[in-house]
């Protein structure tokens, strides 16, 4: 794992992934950060059942690139290195 920004925006990070995973996990889901990139960009990869979930792609643009981006503002770019954008599109 590669996070090479500061400490604090790091926890910024993971405060708010933490808030959500009890919802993810009540699916059977997760959410791991992966990296955050030295041009802000976050990297997220979705665990469990939110791989393979057809609303992989809402969880992840509504719920957590967004509360993401209210953590930490100063982040460019979040990604989901694992979207299953096939079964976004059914």
């Amino acid at each position: 794992m590669s996070l090479t920004q500061p400490a604090e925006l790091v926890a910024r990070i993971e405060d708010a992934l933490q808030q959500l995973r009890p919802f993810l996990q009540t699916d059977g889901g997760d959410v791991r950060l992966v990296e955050v990139t030295d041009d802000n960009i976050v990297r997220l990869e979705l665990e469990g059942a939110c791989r393979s979930c057809s609303m992989n792609m809402m969880t992840f643009k509504a719920g957590i690139e967004e509360a993401v981006r209210r953590a930490a503002p100063e982040v460019k770019a979040v990604e989901a290195i694992n979207l299953n954008t096939a079964a976004a599109k059914n």
